[in-house]
């Protein structure tokens, strides 16, 4: 005869397996909670409502924006990290988030690799330089001699340490030589805005992030730190056009739910990922707002667990020396 307790623990076991195959298989019964770790109008906002948007459709029911911005995201990342790993509470995560804020956070509330699971890539999307419209540079060239000369008086403005507009700018100044004032944000749209009335000098944000306002002659595009030009401002110059080919940087904003979130509803997201990527619809409103789509190979789960490896090392070799002692 088996023992009582040891019997009722399989039992237990298989329980567990039969609640949560139910579970994983009615899923998803209720609202779904996107945290977006940046204030409401910046692109990840932006992006993750046009997603979510679609990926709501694909698995029937809505996908709440919960815009939670603190720390360059990190304060609402580990939140999310400590969620039920049930699939309701998902985070819109990014290069800064995931990428970045292992170095730049002494006391990280997270593990990028250990405490998510990985979703699939959402978008990537270029540097760019911009300025505040009167600012008397109009090249690269006379932008770094500018600020060179007057690195007392110019100032920068980013959206917490850690965030990708910090990054850009920490690598920018790092090349340069510089250290200017640099004023913090809790989200992009601020920083933008601030910038378009001259409380700022100049910012590297995404392109998504200032598309609009540069299309509107709103700020000055000094370069872009893509490869290539880009359509939608096919006049702006490349860096390394304009004489500074070490700083081509890219953000990217990928998925996550908490580790140890089940394969099947893992697998349903990814999926409600994908179909919302392929659609020529979705496609079109965030290539018209300097997002790149990533291909399917870059999309998978393993793929994205790899991005995340690999960013992680890459900006603890770059940005040793900057970083922030409070999350």
């Amino acid at each position: 005869m088996q023992h009582p307790i040891r019997l009722s623990s399989r039992l237990c076991a298989l329980l567990f397996v039969a609640v949560t195959s139910a579970s994983a298989a009615d899923y998803p019964s209720r609202p779904i909670t996107l945290v977006v770790p940046y204030g409401a109008g910046g692109s990840n906002d932006t992006l993750s409502r046009i997603v979510a948007e679609h990926m709501s459709r694909t698995l029937g029911q809505p996908i709440i924006i919960e815009n939670d911005p603190g720390a360059g995201g990190t304060t609402p990342t580990a939140r999310a990290a400590r969620a039920a790993a049930d699939g309701y509470t998902l985070i819109m995560g990014n290069m800064g988030t995931h990428g970045v804020a292992p170095t730049q956070y002494a006391n990280l509330k997270y593990d990028p690799l250990k405490d998510f699971t990985p979703i699939g890539l959402a978008a990537g999307v270029p540097a760019v330089i911009v300025t505040k419209k009167d600012f008397p540079p109009t090249t690269l060239k006379d932008f770094i001699d500018y600020v060179k000369a007057n690195e007392a008086k110019v100032n920068e403005a980013h959206v917490g340490v850690g965030s990708p507009t910090h990054t850009f700018c920490t690598l920018l100044q790092s090349i340069m030589g510089t250290k200017t004032a640099r004023v913090a944000y809790r989200g992009g749209s601020q920083a933008i805005n601030d910038l378009v009335g001259g409380q700022v000098d100049f910012m590297c944000i995404s392109l998504s992030g200032a598309v609009a306002q540069i299309q509107g002659g709103m700020v000055k595009p000094i370069a872009i730190a893509s490869p290539e030009r880009v359509p939608i401002i096919k006049d702006v110059p490349t860096t390394k056009e304009a004489g500074l080919p070490q700083f081509q940087v890219s953000a990217w904003n990928a998925l996550f739910a908490q580790r140890n979130l089940p394969t099947d509803i893992q697998a349903k997201l990814t999926d409600a990922l994908a179909k919302a990527l392929d659609d020529a619809s979705v496609h079109k409103r965030l290539t018209d707002l300097g997002f790149v789509i990533p291909d399917k190979a870059e999309r998978t789960p393993d793929a994205l667990r790899t991005r995340v490896e690999t960013e992680v090392l890459r900006w603890s070799s770059l940005l040793k020396g900057t970083v922030a002692t409070s999350n």
